[in-house]
């Protein structure tokens, strides 16, 4: 099933930004920014974990996820160091399909990465079409440069809260900030009401 990110226009011409949050630039690469070394994670060593508030460990391994049912999405993505890069095709497992057989009555997750980065998120950015595990982009498997073999897309949310090699979640009662919120990115990131800093 293909997806369309209802939140974001088309590809425009460069110097139309009607399809651009303020403040943003298009782009047609793909900047490579990341804090820290980048992980090495094969897919027969890749698994997610989803941990509820009782304890519950919902895990995943490669294949199990791919077996969820892999969608193609054609959205754009926001950083919040200006750049945009519009109409990108990705390939992922929706989150909705992870959460089908979990229950929680917490409102937030905690999500971590391979090699510590963690990023918070509310329930409601997450479900009903908004957020996948990515695991193509443009393509091509992922590479660990981007976040390889698998990363968080929330694509309506500035990319920081795209974890790269993503890991797991935890559900949580409160919006506790992860990494880059404890060190002053907003805890939301919203590119529309540009949500950058605290």
């Amino acid at each position: 099933m293909g997806v369309i990110n209802s939140g974001f226009g088309g590809r425009r011409g460069s110097s139309d930004h009607a399809s651009l949050p303020p403040g943003q630039t298009r782009v047609d690469d793909w900047p490579v920014l990341t804090a820290g070394p980048t992980p090495g994670v094969d897919e027969s060593d890749w698994s997610f974990t989803l941990r509820t508030e009782d304890g519950t460990a919902h895990r995943w391994g490669w294949n199990e996820l791919l077996d969820l049912g892999v969608e193609d999405i054609v959205t754009d993505i926001h950083c919040v160091t200006h750049w945009s890069k519009l109409s990108m095709a990705w390939r992922g497992v929706s989150l909705d399909r992870l959460f089908e057989e979990v229950e929680t009555s917490h409102d937030y997750a905690m999500v971590r990465s391979f090699g510590g980065y963690t990023t918070n998120l509310p329930l409601e950015d997450l479900l009903d079409g908004q957020a996948w595990i990515a695991t193509e982009a443009e393509g091509l498997p992922l590479s660990a440069e981007h976040g390889g073999p698998a990363r968080l897309l929330v694509p309506h949310l500035y990319f920081w809260k795209s974890a790269k090699w993503v890991r797991g979640m935890d559900m949580m009662p409160s919006d506790d900030p992860g990494f880059w919120e404890q060190n002053g990115y907003h805890l939301r990131g919203d590119p529309w009401r540009e949500e950058r800093y605290q």
